[in-house]
């Protein structure tokens, strides 16, 4: 398997699943964003985006994604959930509310924050971090009485939601968490394979932004 990766970005929750599950890969550490800083990378990957995962014939752009592949790839059920498993749709509704609900509001603020900064994008910018605020209600109150998402313990879902969490962190939306969804992060981040896989490359330099 070969996987794109900038740091801090979505490849993230890819690289700290292969990391999790102890899987041989090969990593491509690129400059954030590659399109503008790496062009060749749309010869690989034409939408520009990380993660890009190749497994064999297997190409995969969606982060929450590649993380339920590689569990039911690989039959690692140690961090996933299987079908007939209780909690398995909840189990699905998290790994796709972390990408859906969470990390899209985000990008939108990180785009007029940081990136393409303007007076008049300000508002938007404002809004969409407000709209992510509000998203993390149903995350808040199951966290009120979950040390994990499902079943209990740690699995792929954590790494979704884990990272959109940790992304709020890097933009500065942090200082909106409750305070268990603060500690919820603190153990995510504890986790050695979050360590290696958090670890590799430059840390996103973005700019300070005025507030």
């Amino acid at each position: 398997m070969k996987l794109w990766h900038c740091n801090g970005a979505r490849s993230l929750r890819a690289l700290w699943t292969l990391e999790e599950l102890g899987l041989d890969y090969e990593l491509e550490v690129m400059p954030f964003p590659p399109r503008i800083f790496q062009r060749e990378y749309l010869d690989v990957n034409a939408l520009g985006t990380i993660p890009y995962l190749e497994d064999g014939d297997v190409s995969m752009t969606e982060s929450s994604a590649i993380c339920q592949y590689l569990v039911d790839r690989h039959q690692r059920w140690d961090f996933g959930l299987q079908p007939d498993h209780p909690e398995y749709g909840a189990y699905l509704n998290w790994l796709h509310h972390a990408d859906a609900t969470l990390t899209f509001p985000q990008t939108i603020t990180l785009r007029y924050y940081y990136l393409e900064p303007s007076e008049a994008k300000q508002e938007v910018a404002d809004d969409y971090a407000r709209w992510f605020t509000a998203r993390l209600r149903r995350l808040d109150a199951h966290l009120e009485s979950h040390d994990y998402l499902v079943d209990n313990r740690f699995t792929v879902a954590d790494i979704a939601i884990g990272y959109a969490l940790y992304l709020a962190r890097t933009i500065e939306l942090d200082q909106r968490f409750k305070p268990q969804t603060r500690s919820y992060l603190e153990r995510l981040c504890e986790r050695d394979a979050f360590k290696r896989a958090d670890a590799f490359g430059e840390p996103l330099n973005l700019p300070k932004r005025n507030t």
